[in-house]
């Protein structure tokens, strides 16, 4: 996003328009930004046969799906829903890795019928696929390498005390349910965590899915899954994803060696691909000053965006209608009712009750876990592409809360007991 003084604007297009012509709240995402950073993991890993796979619970949007797809962008999914919005956006099932975490076996065949494949995530599906399929169905294996790596904990997902992936303590049940079953092992897959600085956790993890994958001899994919750290806040340590392409090809390379031919490498970047590009635009209703600090309440808040009172997340919230003007600290403060504050203690130009905020990095886990608490409305979704902004998203009405509700009449209820 170019900014200065008086004007904040993507691919030309400035955010303050946007706001008056769709309304807010509003996301507004920048294609530009997610194909720079596809070019970016693409380039980092250029000297082994890479693919990857978008996690579309980042942002499940049709029209961004349809955007990884146009570049060569495969997709992970996690629900059967997930697995249906990729078909509609025109994946190919092959296309699609589905990779669950505790679901039901319906949902598991539902998902097998439409063709897509599979990680499986612990012994007992391991097993049904054996006694429901055998060899019919080939599928990956998702690892839990004991790792704890990453930034806040309910984002780690490989440490030993993690619900996600089959312990690699038990790789003897493992290999034993396979060879009973005569299973088709075609990949194995580890993902521990997200906000990873350096090499060392997705090298820690490689070390583990090498010495694991000698046991399997038709592998096609190793899969690290992400966790890729993107900047929030100036001086932030990032992911360096050309260190990280040169140290884990190189160990690619040599497993490879080891291995006797060679295998897909592939990852599976949510937050990587799309944070940068999302922008959260939100309006200032009040102004409230306390003895003790000021408050900017605004027409939005933990339904619209909650990782900062999920996560403790930083989001950088700039005040785009008055960027020359004094700086001033306020604390920002949703609408529901709750402790619903999205930053404490924060230096922007003076607000005033009117003005637009802007919070940086709002495309990844943004929208995608969003709700309707204190019967909220959802808002709209903006896609600027090639220069031009594409509404992606209607915003939510009333019709919209209450479409499947079934109101029962108590008065007749209570009329005809009385009869």
């Amino acid at each position: 996003m170019q900014t200065d003084h008086n004007q904040f604007t993507i691919q030309g297009v400035d955010l303050r328009g946007m706001a008056g012509d769709f309304g807010l709240p509003l996301y507004v995402y920048d294609a530009d930004k997610i194909i720079e950073k596809i070019g970016t993991l693409q380039s980092a890993f250029s000297g082994v046969n890479l693919k990857i796979k978008y996690a579309a619970k980042a942002l499940t949007n049709v029209s961004i799906l349809k955007l990884m797809r146009s570049r060569g962008i495969d997709v992970e999914v996690v629900s059967i829903n997930e697995i249906r919005l990729a078909l509609l956006a025109g994946f190919e099932p092959r296309q699609i890795m589905y990779t669950p975490s505790g679901v039901s076996f319906s949902e598991i065949r539902d998902a097998l019928g439409l063709g897509v494949r599979l990680n499986v995530d612990s012994l007992p599906l391991l097993e049904w696929i054996g006694q429901t399929y055998g060899a019919e169905v080939p599928v990956g294996i998702r690892i839990n390498p004991h790792i704890a790596e990453g930034g806040n904990i309910k984002i780690q997902t490989g440490h030993a005390d993690s619900k996600f992936g089959i312990s690699v303590e038990q790789r003897d049940r493992i290999k034993s349910l396979v060879d009973r079953y005569g299973l088709r092992i075609i990949g194995l897959h580890i993902h521990t965590g997200s906000d990873f600085k350096n090499a060392d956790a997705f090298l820690k993890g490689a070390a583990v899915l090498f010495d694991l994958a000698m046991e399997y001899p038709h592998l096609e994919f190793l899969d690290f899954g992400s966790g890729f750290k993107v900047s929030y806040r100036e001086g932030d340590h990032v992911t360096d994803v050309e260190d990280l392409g040169r140290n884990v090809s190189a160990a690619f390379q040599a497993f490879c060696g080891r291995y006797g031919r060679e295998v897909e490498l592939w990852f599976e970047p949510g937050k990587f691909l799309v944070s940068e590009s999302g922008f959260l635009l939100v309006g200032v209703n009040v102004v409230k000053e306390n003895p003790n600090r000021t408050f900017v309440g605004v027409d939005s808040g933990l339904n619209h965006l909650i990782r900062p009172m999920m996560y403790d997340a930083y989001h950088e919230i700039v005040n785009i209608s008055n960027p020359a003007g004094e700086q001033k600290t306020y604390s920002v403060v949703g609408y529901i009712c709750e402790t619903d504050t999205f930053g404490w203690d924060r230096t922007l130009s003076e607000v005033r009750p009117g003005d637009i905020l802007m919070f940086r990095n709002a495309g990844a886990y943004g929208y995608s876990m969003s709700s309707n608490y204190n019967s909220r409305f959802r808002p709209a979704e903006v896609l600027v592409y090639e220069g031009r902004p594409f509404l992606i998203r209607r915003r939510e009405t009333f019709e919209d809360l209450i479409r499947n509700q079934v109101e029962v009449n108590f008065e007749e209820e209570i009329t005809e007991k009385i009869r």
